[in-house]
This record gives C-alpha cells, structure tokens and sequence, in this order.
C-alpha cells in the first residue's frame, strides 16, 4: 500500500500548480471591455427604467425582510400573508407612481380603466385565495403576473405618439 501512496505522492507533485487557458484570452477581454465602452456611451436609462429599477429594489427589500415571517412554521397563518400584503402595498405604490407620471398624458384608450378594474378585481380572488394558503407558490406567481399586466397596461395606453408602432 505505501508503495501506491509514494506512487500518487509522485504524481501529484509532477502536476501543474497552476492552470493554464488552453487558448489566448485576451482577445476576448478586449472585445467585452471595448463593447461595454461603447455601450455605456451609447445608451441612456429612461425615467421608466429607473423606475423599474427602483421597484425592483424596493420589492426585493420588502421580501428579504418579508421572507422571515413567511417561513416560520409556528407562526400563524396571518404572519405568512405578511408578503402577500407587503407586494400589495408595493404594487399600489408603483401603480400610483405611474399614473402621477402620465397624468398629462392622454391615454390612447377609453376603456383602459375598466381593463384596470378587472385586474384589480383578478389580484383580489387570487389574495383572497392566499389568506388560505400563504405559502402556495402557484398563486403567489399568479398574483405578480396580474401585477406585471397592471403596470403593463398602464405603460401601453399612455405609451407616447412615436413609440407606437
């Protein structure tokens, strides 16, 4: 047996401490720091966008801190709709930012705020289904498509003139 360890002992010290690329890499940093350069030149972020951004955060925020309540087993059922109630209350602060943002602006339809409506109406079924189950995974996506469609439709019916297709 210690012959087969001096054996592997061997072959061990024999290999390479250090990897080496099998090809030249350089070309490819290259092209990514030139592309990034020129991208980052080219291109400004929109007011949406930072908004979108900003919402993104503050949603993460409140489901980091949301995320405890939701997942403790000896607490109840109520104390898991606390992120159900912390994406609602997150929902009506960007759906309310957005129509600040488009209050002068003409909507392209009349019976936007009826579509409005029932998806309102959708987001309340699928919350009132969730105060029986919390923790159900299909309807907590059902519930942010209904969010994503809200702001969607908002964005689309104030869209401006040029960006219609």
């Amino acid at each position: 047996m210690s012959n087969f360890d001096d054996e592997l002992a061997q072959h061990i010290s024999e290999i390479s401490k250090e990897k080496q690329p099998e090809r030249d890499l350089w070309r490819g940093i290259e092209l990514g720091i030139t592309s990034q350069q020129g991208d980052a030149s080219s291109s400004t972020v929109t007011s949406k966008q930072w908004m979108a951004i900003a919402a993104s955060v503050c949603l993460v925020t409140v489901l980091w801190f949301a995320a405890p309540f939701a997942f403790k087993a000896d607490e109840s059922r109520s104390d898991g709709y606390a992120l159900i109630d912390a994406m609602s209350m997150q929902q009506q602060q960007q759906v309310n930012s957005l129509l600040a943002s488009y209050e002068s602006t003409t909507a392209l339809t009349e019976d936007w705020q009826e579509q409005l409506k029932e998806l309102d109406d959708a987001a309340d079924v699928i919350k009132a289904a969730l105060k029986d189950d919390p923790d159900n995974s299909a309807l907590i996506k059902m519930l942010h498509h209904v969010y994503q469609q809200q702001i969607a439709l908002i964005e689309r019916v104030h869209a401006p003139k040029w960006q219609q297709i």
